[in-house]
């Protein structure tokens, strides 16, 4: 699988980044979530400092990563989570299973076929909604259970005020298309904005601020489960410019904590005890005394070398 992908940049960053436990508080405390800032950073310096910051591309992707990596490390199966962090970014987990189970050289062989085959593993996940079908920019998703988190993720720049009005009638339109068709998945929105929309329109900033909390689901099941943003800076006249992860001025309630411990409470609260028990155990701080529920049975598949 020598081909790459909009994805392959961030590669090696990722798998270097160890899926550590990403919860700070004690058994019987509010869980508290604490995202790796230092990798988003790293993530978001590839295409910066490669002059590809801009609203789409590879800086978009490499938000993308980044949530799908904090997914992995709330203990969901690196299988279930959309982008996965190798080729081919979307794969059914069933069929990831097997590719496990089979001899290396079939295994290799049949990988590099799949990668070739976009209707079987996309680079991109499409769902369909309750009115159109809609590209989601992370997911977890698996066929016995249906999508359980969709996330769609923006980024902006530049000319702020310009395109903020744009950005949120598409929010608005995906939250409704997606909770038509899928009200107990937790769907979910994240903005990530340059840090020169402070100095150079504040207006813009409060309007951003303002917005992704009418954006969220009021009772009515039309907004999103949660909503968060972050902002990040460089320092484009250094040769080789690094991103910063910006804390100080993103107000609390639309932080990337509240919204990953969001997104995560809305699965387990969904689901019986038997499903994402690793992930119930972190964010509990107790071990619970249940096997996980697993449909694809797997210890009778043998393939013998011809």
């Amino acid at each position: 699988m020598s081909k790459s992908d909009a994805f392959s940049d961030f590669d090696p960053v990722l798998a270097a980044q160890p899926l550590t436990d990403p919860w700070t508080h004690s058994a019987g405390q509010q869980p508290v979530y604490a995202p790796d800032y230092d990798l988003l950073g790293k993530l978001l310096t590839i295409p910066v400092a490669a002059g590809s910051a801009s609203e789409s591309g590879r800086f978009a992707r490499g938000i993308d990563a980044w949530l799908a990596h904090e997914l992995r490390r709330a203990g969901f199966s690196s299988d279930e989570v959309w982008p996965r962090a190798e080729r081919p970014r979307v794969l059914p987990r069933d069929l990831a299973v097997l590719l496990e189970k089979l001899p290396d050289r079939v295994s290799q062989d049949l990988r590099a076929r799949i990668s070739n085959i976009p209707s079987v593993a996309p680079t991109d996940a499409k769902v369909l909604g309750r009115a159109y079908d809609k590209q989601v920019d992370v997911a977890v998703a698996r066929w016995d259970r249906g999508p359980e988190i969709l996330l769609s993720t923006k980024a902006q720049v530049s000319s702020f005020a310009k395109n903020l009005p744009n950005r949120f009638e598409e929010a608005y339109g995906d939250a409704g298309n997606l909770r038509g068709r899928y009200p107990l998945a937790a769907v979910g929105f994240f903005f990530l904005q340059r840090s020169t929309i402070l100095t150079r329109e504040p207006d813009a900033f409060e309007r951003t601020v303002d917005m992704m909390r009418k954006l969220r689901d009021l009772g009515g099941s039309n907004g999103y489960t949660a909503t968060g943003m972050a902002l990040v800076s460089w320092d484009e006249t250094q040769p080789s410019p690094t991103v910063r992860v910006e804390l100080d001025r993103v107000p609390e309630d639309v932080a990337p904590p509240q919204f990953l411990a969001a997104m995560i409470r809305q699965v387990l609260v969904v689901t019986p005890v038997v499903h994402h028990v690793d992930v119930r155990e972190r964010m509990e701080r107790r071990n619970i005394p249940v096997p996980e529920t697993d449909d694809v049975d797997t210890s009778d598949v043998g393939v013998r070398e011809s």
